[in-house]
């Protein structure tokens, strides 16, 4: 099992002049004006220290302030660091602060550019300190367990976050906390799925709850037979590697505001099956146990901060393997709850386990349910590798794609049209896993799972089959794998939930 600091850079709050801090770098913002760059609030001190020449300097070393645009300048003492690096935060608009996304972005930026720096200074915690932490402590992740060579230049070493705002200290716990789930999720989602299966994610599981003291309770196969969790069961009986369902717990401490339901998909390996995927690209089914990997990190996070808001994680950990003990297109599955399934494309699995995973949830009346899952290549088509598509009860749906917004990690309402469930029409069972037609393929798969929702419980479905995983280049504070998404989302939401109910 890979153990590490999933935040190896530390943050702390600084104070007094930058310009006379001794660092190793000193970050400040640049904004886009009108065909000139325009220093960002906060670097005043900086900018007196040049003679009030600054932005006249950065634009002849090539600054814009375009967002995410980074510009290393040698100071030459004209400030105590050797270094000034400009980040830019994008358009300047009216005068207006960045928003907090445009911070995050630029601080991950920056923490990219400062690899292999020992202490360094940052301004942008004036414009938002949470959201600099967290681009901070985003951009500088990397996972590098498995590279023999220690994967080049480490990360930053130190960032000393200037801020001016009341509750600074509690501002910066919170979001380095945030950040150390999103770490977390995403290191489960890059592990190799040789290293990461069904019992061993399992094991990790426990691992995260018991050391921030959340319940925690871990179903295999034989319990799952005994059980009645026909879905996991039949998408893992291909597999070498056994199923299981993980539960964790949290109580909301002594007075919770509601009590939530989180579910997520963790098919720790997909082939797709006896219905087996193009063998392109299929290294990135790794991450299909993403949806798992955030609300895991997401329970745990809740109960590091305390949050009054009880949680309960249901998260179903299957290997979708084709073997000759695999299940089949043609096969009847009986769900957890009795539903049956027919099954017509083994590769539409997720919904399968989430079906039994939904339904166990709902026995233990929560206030509200909210899933999350790479469930489908519809939503890449419909809505990119960016925005996840959201579904569920138009309420909870809106308020979990406002908060996805709010966050930077991208969230759209989608629609469960009534008529797609005919298509769900089944000749032997009560309903089949996949329609017979290829439109609204992310649609149709949150009307299946709206079959395992009780009548009344607001829920929400989030499809995260694009943005979970990153495929490219690093930007703002994405690194190429695993993103982390949804966990922010997650979190603001549960936040919101805490103080509105």
């Amino acid at each position: 099992m890979i153990e590490r600091n999933p935040v190896p850079t530390e943050l702390q709050l600084g104070s007094g002049d930058p310009a006379s801090a001794t660092v190793d770098a000193v970050v400040i913002g640049v904004l886009a004006g009108d065909g000139t760059p325009v220093l960002a609030p906060g670097a005043a001190e900086i900018d007196s220290a040049f003679d009030g020449g600054l932005a006249e300097l950065l634009a002849v070393a090539g600054a814009s302030g375009k967002a995410e645009e980074v510009v290393r300048v040698p100071t030459r003492g004209t400030i105590t660091a050797p270094l000034l690096v400009a980040v830019g935060l994008g358009p300047l608009d009216d005068g207006a602060e960045p928003d907090a996304d445009a911070v995050r972005r630029a601080s991950g930026a920056a923490a990219r550019a400062l690899a292999g720096t020992g202490h360094a200074l940052s301004t942008l915690g004036r414009l938002d300190l949470a959201a600099a932490a967290e681009g901070t402590l985003l951009g500088a992740y990397s996972f590098t367990e498995y590279r023999s060579n220690g994967g080049g230049k480490p990360p930053v070493g130190r960032v000393y976050l200037l801020s001016d705002a009341d509750g600074a200290d509690d501002a910066l716990r919170v979001a380095t906390a945030v950040a150390t789930a999103v770490t977390t999720a995403r290191d489960l989602v890059n592990t190799p799925p040789n290293d990461l299966y069904p019992a061993s994610f399992a094991d990790r599981a426990v691992a995260l709850a018991e050391a921030a003291g959340v319940e925690v309770e871990v179903l295999d196969e034989t319990a799952l037979a005994e059980g009645g969790y026909g879905g996991v069961l039949g998408v893992g009986q291909g597999s070498s590697r056994k199923p299981r369902l993980v539960r964790l717990r949290w109580s909301g401490g002594e007075s919770p505001r509601a009590t939530v339901a989180l579910v997520g998909k963790g098919i720790t390996f997909d082939t797709g099956g006896i219905s087996i995927k193009p063998a392109a690209n299929m290294d990135q089914m790794t991450s299909d146990m993403g949806g798992a990997a955030a609300v895991i990190a997401t329970t745990v996070l809740a109960a590091q901060l305390g949050l009054p808001v009880a949680v309960t994680a249901t998260v179903p950990m299957a290997e979708n393997m084709p073997s000759d003990t695999a299940y089949r297109p043609g096969d009847v599955l009986r769900m957890y709850g009795g539903t049956t399934v027919e099954v017509l494309n083994t590769d539409a699995e997720g919904r399968l386990i989430l079906a039994d995973a939904i339904a166990r949830a709902a026995e233990d009346g929560p206030d509200y349910l909210v899933e999350t899952s790479t469930l489908t290549g519809a939503q890449q088509v419909a809505l990119g590798m960016r925005t996840a598509g959201v579904m569920g009860s138009e309420e909870l749906r809106d308020r979990v794609a406002g908060h996805a917004q709010a966050t930077g990690e991208g969230g759209w309402a989608m629609p469960l049209p009534e008529h797609l469930r005919a298509d769900l029409d089944s000749r032997v069972a009560d309903l089949a896993n996949v329609s017979g037609t290829r439109w609204g393929g992310m649609l149709v798969a949150g009307v299946f799972l709206s079959e395992f929702v009780p009548e009344g419980l607001p829920w929400a479905h989030i499809d995260i089959a694009g943005p979970s995983f990153h495929s490219g280049g690093p930007y703002g504070y994405t690194a190429k794998g695993g993103t982390g998404v949804p966990v922010r989302t997650l979190f603001a939401l549960l936040s919101d939930i805490a103080e509105n109910g």
